[in-house]
């Protein structure tokens, strides 16, 4: 019978493995929530809060964070990162996401999504060089708009004043854009809020057989 060899490693070498930071390997990381002094990440499949200044076990440093970033460092290197972000030890960007929208009966496109955190319809309308509320919906949304500059807004029937505002953070899917611009309109039109050029020029569109896709840019 033949003896099978078997090599055993020196207790220096596993001396060395074993205080080897973690740091080392690949880590994977994906911000769920952002808060001011702390933020919680998703580190390699583990959620967990991370306060400013924290360092995990894994060796991702929490530098700086609020409602609309955290700045974390990891091998020497910084990285600001925003809500839903997904990055891995290299920093490597993640693969393009994408936002699949089916046309309706009435041939629009309608999706759901959020402004500062909270959620509204949208339709897709890329005649629109921003994204436009009613007052009833910023009302809703926590938008102050009374005091904001005004500003004249042509629409399929005549020209409206409205209001200039800038919107923290709009996300459709998993595509997230902070500092939107945004106009708010006295009365009750729009009806469904327009998902305008101020965050379409931040993707890639795509149509085809009443399918239209969003895919971020990266």
């Amino acid at each position: 019978m033949k003896r099978l060899a078997v090599k055993v490693l020196s207790p220096f070498l596993l001396m060395f493995f074993c205080l080897l930071p973690q740091s080392s390997w690949a880590v994977n990381i994906e911000v769920k929530g952002l808060f001011s002094g702390a933020a919680v990440l998703v580190i390699n499949g583990r959620e967990q809060l991370v306060k400013n200044g924290q360092t995990t076990l894994e060796g991702v440093r929490l530098l700086e964070a609020d409602a609309n970033k955290a700045i974390v460092a990891l091998n020497g290197e910084t990285k600001t990162l925003y809500l839903s972000d997904r990055i891995d030890s290299n920093f490597s960007a993640p693969k393009t996401v994408q936002v699949h929208i089916n046309m309706t009966r009435d041939r629009q496109y309608l999706t759901t999504g959020s402004v500062n955190g909270r959620p509204i319809r949208f339709l897709v309308d890329t005649g629109a060089n921003v994204i436009a509320l009613n007052a009833e919906m910023a009302k809703s949304l926590g938008i102050e708009h009374i005091e904001s500059r005004a500003t004249n807004v042509t629409t399929a029937s005549d020209v409206r004043v409205a209001r200039s505002v800038v919107l923290r953070q709009v996300q459709v899917g998993e595509i997230v854009v902070n500092n939107v611009r945004a106009v708010v309109m006295d009365g009750p039109q729009p009806s469904t809020a327009l998902l305008g050029m101020s965050f379409l020029q931040h993707v890639d569109i795509s149509e085809n057989n009443g399918l239209m896709v969003l895919s971020s840019k990266r």
